[in-house]
């Protein structure tokens, strides 16, 4: 997507995630179809292809979301690599 679109995609991203029912964020996910799928094609694809899983967190109770959304588990994972990038001066 270019760069003049990212914001507004952004945003209507974290209406999908940040809904406060799964229903809500169906809708919400449909609408961000509706809008970018005819312009971008392979964006919407990739969103669509894992939808189930990144709805899943939906299945859970509402007190633990927050938890499950979080991608501390992604940036945990390059937190050693960062470390030993640092301490060897280059990759």
């Amino acid at each position: 997507m270019p760069k003049s679109v990212q914001a507004d995609a952004k945003s209507r991203l974290h209406e999908i995630y940040q809904a406060p029912t799964k229903a809500k964020a169906l809708n919400a996910f449909d609408t961000f179809v509706a809008l970018y799928e005819a312009k971008y094609p392979k964006a919407v694809d990739c969103l669509v292809t894992d939808k189930d899983e990144t709805l899943t967190f939906y299945n859970f109770p509402a007190e633990q979301w927050q938890h499950i959304r979080s991608t501390n588990v992604i940036e945990s994972m390059f937190a050693t690599v960062r470390l030993r990038t640092y301490k060897t001066k280059g990759a």
